[in-house]
């Protein structure tokens, strides 16, 4: 993308009705880091991949925490998405101050869009270059959310937001039928395998334990991250898939090959 004379302010629309600001703000959640999120009939996983400016610095962080019952893992600026899990919060404690009950998701999540929204009409403001995903669990069942900084947002079985994410959408695609059923175990086995599809045409890149979190939320179960060394055994997975490759692969190399006599 590069800059014009329509895009100085929010409010300017091209001559072929687009509204840049907006389109930027989407282009740099495409520039995050890679999120994944999967739901079954009883829980939701969310998988992250965490970023760093340099070996000096620590990874980025991915995942908040909204209330016991809900979390989101962002990508885009994360300035941006501490501004919005803030509200977040602010919204849930209200909620239960008034209502003395656990705030819905779908309520929270069409507050937040409401607030991206409002950042798209008003010259004064710019829109939120970060994208959530909404993770949680009430009283109708587990919920994932995808927010967009032009103030849409739709709900998902499984989704992915990010650099590559594509690779991932592509693994979802071809199991998400299967998740309706899956316990967490499971479900968080497909969610370290789907986020290993972001890294896996990098050769610099591979998911560690310094890279990689991993959330879930849903029935009897409060939203809890895990990260650093706890994330490990998630890790395992990757091993199991590896040693299965090479087994598959194993006897067709080991075949005998016949020589022609004639």
């Amino acid at each position: 993308m590069f800059r014009n004379q329509y895009d100085t302010d929010i409010t300017t629309y091209s001559p072929q009705g687009r509204v840049h600001q907006i389109e930027y703000a989407m282009e740099a959640v495409k520039q995050g880091s890679a999120v994944v999120g999967l739901r079954a009939k009883d829980y939701v996983v969310l998988a992250t991949l965490k970023r760093s400016t340099s070996e000096l610095a620590s990874n980025q962080r991915k995942l908040f925490e909204i209330d016991s019952h809900v979390g989101v893992a962002i990508s885009g600026l994360t300035a941006d998405a501490r501004v919005l899990t803030r509200f977040m919060r602010t919204e849930c404690h209200n909620h239960k101050f008034v209502y003395e009950t656990s705030m819905p998701v779908s309520h929270l999540v069409l507050t937040i869009a409401d607030k991206c929204q409002v950042s798209t009409q008003r010259a004064s403001k710019r829109p939120f270059g970060v994208g959530l995903l909404v993770a949680g669990y009430d009283a109708t069942g587990a919920h994932l959310y995808q927010t967009c900084p032009s103030g849409n947002y739709f709900e998902y079985k499984a989704f992915a937001i990010g650099a590559r994410s594509q690779s991932a959408k592509t693994y979802l695609e071809r199991h998400f039928e299967t998740f309706e059923e899956l316990d967490l175990k499971d479900l968080c086995r497909h969610a370290i395998l789907a986020l290993q599809e972001t890294v896996s045409s990098s050769k610099d890149t591979e998911l560690t334990t310094k890279n990689t979190a991993i959330a879930f939320v849903g029935k009897n179960q409060s939203w809890k991250i895990v990260e650093d060394d706890d994330v490990e055994p998630f890790l395992t997975v990757l091993d199991v898939e590896d040693d299965d490759e090479d087994d598959a692969v194993a006897p067709e190399s080991s075949a005998p090959v016949e020589m022609d006599q004639s």
